[in-house]
């Protein structure tokens, strides 16, 4: 449930970060690396997915992506 809109996480390592229901609305995470995440129910509306690492992500129906992003088959 972190507040992180608007976060310049460039590059950084979040493998493995519980980021469920978190707030990342225009959060800039190009290069940034998402291994094994837990992205359930958060909102990455206006993010900047560019380059991250996305593998084994875990998602559900209540991820809210950016605008024309395909999220990884998980």
């Amino acid at each position: 449930g972190a507040n992180l809109e608007g976060a310049n996480l460039e590059g950084a390592n979040l493998e493995g970060a519980n980021l469920s229901d978190a707030n990342l609305t225009n959060a800039f995470l190009t290069g940034a690396n998402l291994e094994g995440a837990d992205l359930e129910g958060a909102n990455l509306e206006g993010a900047d997915l560019e380059g991250a690492d996305l593998t084994n992500i875990e998602y559900d129906n209540e991820t809210i992506w950016p605008e024309n992003f395909e999220p990884p088959v998980s």
